[in-house]
């Protein structure tokens, strides 16, 4: 189970959760909105354990994106509160989770293109098929376990249907689109992955990109025809000197750039919502 600040305040505001809200702000009410934030966070995913197999997660505070040692305090507060109540290849990461579209596409559908075969056609395909080859090639390489691919931001069912086909070894789905998928006729002949089992391992003797796709580890839409074809060097420490090279490579990458700018600005709006929500419930309790 993954989440985010917007889904964490949609159901905090969730009449379900309202009992659960008011006696966690009455319990946490000395400690400041951030302790009930936090703590509410993680009682709301111990609900939900019983419905997945593996693991949750909690997205840290946006607003300290940029701040190394908050970043870690809210993690390590997280755990604690877990303990209570129940650049990635180099970080090691357990996974990522790159968007497949951009967190506008979702009010502005014109942000995305309108295909019926979106892993072959939509602009971001050719970066989660090299993200993908890369960490094969790095884990026969060094025999380093890589992080997973859990692809997420999708607008319409057939994206996420097309996160199978690419490769990615699991993806983040709303309930909006995995409604479209529960009410989608079964059909076997037009399932790339129909008959065969999925790996054990993401990586230990994958298999190969899709014949039809493998084109795509050759181009970049999102860069445009003027894409020189070289991809980020794994020759370099991206984590070194507080991640400076990675900052580069982020402003050097136009789209990266606005999809980071735009996504954070989403998340710390939804940040703040949760704390005018919390903080007027302190005054009232």
């Amino acid at each position: 189970m993954t989440s985010n600040q917007g889904w964490v305040h949609e159901q905090m505001c969730n009449p379900i959760n309202d009992e659960l809200f008011k006696s966690v702000v009455k319990e946490y009410k000395d400690q400041g909105w951030f302790a009930i934030y936090t703590r509410m966070a993680v009682l709301m995913s111990k609900a939900n354990i019983d419905n997945i197999q593996g693991r949750v997660l909690l997205q840290t505070l946006q607003s300290n994106a940029y701040d190394t040692e908050k970043t870690i305090e809210h993690a390590r507060t997280y755990a604690r509160e877990f303990e209570s109540a129940i650049a990635a290849s180099q970080a090691p990461c357990l996974y990522i989770s790159p968007y497949y579209n951009e967190v506008r596409a979702h009010d502005e559908l014109e942000l995305w293109p309108k295909s019926d075969d979106p892993a072959l056609l939509h602009p971001m395909s050719s970066r989660l098929v090299q993200i993908l080859e890369t960490y094969k090639r790095l884990y026969k390489e060094t025999g380093k376990e890589q992080p997973f691919l859990k692809n997420a931001r999708y607008v319409i069912l057939l994206q996420a249907m097309a996160a199978g086909e690419l490769g990615c070894q699991s993806a983040t789905i709303s309930h909006q689109v995995l409604t479209q998928l529960s009410q989608l006729p079964y059909d076997g002949s037009k399932q790339p992955g129909e008959g065969v089992p999925k790996p054990g391992h993401p990586y230990k003797n994958a298999a190969p990109t899709p014949e039809r796709l493998k084109k795509l580890a050759q181009v970049d839409p999102l860069i445009g025809p003027n894409w020189d074809g070289k991809l980020s060097r794994t020759d370099i420490d991206y984590l070194a000197n507080g991640g400076v090279e990675l900052d580069r490579a982020n402003e050097e990458d136009p789209q990266t750039k606005k999809r980071l700018r735009e996504a954070l600005a989403l998340f710390v709006a939804a940040e703040k919502r949760s704390q005018a929500k919390i903080e007027e419930a302190m005054k009232n309790i």
